[in-house]
């Protein structure tokens, strides 16, 4: 498939040559003025935009100021006779022109930045690309995400109502402590979601040890421990879950040594 040109120049017999010169390798369209390039540009999806600079009533460096606005995944250049430093040299540096082209120009020399350009345009178009899909990805895992939080929550809510209510408070709880903290938003997320799973993990303990009527001896808490990591696979399996499960591995471990299972105490436990 043709990469679609936009040639602007006021001058007829500058857009026959240029069309002429072009036409056998690209798809070529022709503006006579900034006005009808715009109408151009809302028809049609340009690769390239070649404008001349001197034209009446609009520049071409305000033309592709706007059409950088209008099509800014589009490559612009600009023809010009007369040498213009400070106003190039500006809009270079800021991205409104990819390159400069000056008249009289040289066929062999136009035809080389021409294809230098188009392969800048598809490197942009690519990564442009593959920014959305990332996007559309990240959208997906989101949504994915939410649907388990709401089947875990729902898990929980059947082995006991109560339970919901107490996750939901927790983490609100969780998310002022983390604004206190001044933890940054997605971090202040990912404690959030702990925060309403944290019983998640407990989901195979023996509703006695959670009520407090079972004593932990060596042997038990060897066992809890076993439990404990089960509770915390039901979470890692799930993609994009690992800083929740960083999170939920030491919640009930406490300051003075006394939690489970790792026994941790003071800052040996992570913030």
């Amino acid at each position: 498939m043709k990469h679609k040109i936009l040639i602007v120049d006021d001058e007829a017999a500058n857009l026959r040559v240029l069309e002429r010169l072009l036409r056998q390798h690209y798809e070529i369209i022709c503006a006579e003025s900034g006005a009808d390039a715009f109408e151009l540009l809302c028809a049609h999806d340009v690769a390239l935009i070649i404008s001349d600079q001197r034209m009446p009533g609009m520049t071409g460096i305000e033309f592709l100021k706007q059409a950088a606005v209008m099509r800014p995944h589009t490559v612009r250049l600009i023809l010009t006779g007369y040498t213009d430093v400070n106003d190039l040299v500006e809009m270079i540096n800021s991205g409104v022109v990819y390159k400069y082209v000056t008249k009289p120009w040289v066929n062999e020399d136009l035809q080389q930045t021409l294809k230098r350009a188009l392969q800048h345009y598809e490197t942009v178009k690519a990564r442009h690309e593959l920014e959305l899909q990332n996007e559309r990805f990240q959208l997906s895992l989101q949504a994915a995400q939410e649907g388990f939080v709401k089947l875990l929550s729902d898990m929980l809510d059947f082995k006991d109502p109560y339970k919901c209510g107490h996750a939901r408070r927790t983490k609100s709880y969780a998310l002022a402590l983390g604004n206190a903290f001044n933890i940054m938003p997605p971090e202040l997320e990912q404690l959030g979601i702990a925060a309403f799973l944290h019983e998640i993990v407990d989901f195979y303990l023996p509703n006695g040890f959670l009520s407090g009527t079972l004593t932990l001896t060596t042997q038990s808490r060897e066992a809890l421990q076993q439990v404990f990591e089960k509770g915390l696979k039901l979470l890692d399996n799930f993609p994009d879950m690992t800083e929740v499960v960083s999170i939920l591995r030491y919640y009930h471990e406490y300051w003075d040594g006394s939690g489970y299972p790792y026994n941790l105490e003071g800052e040996q436990i992570p913030l």
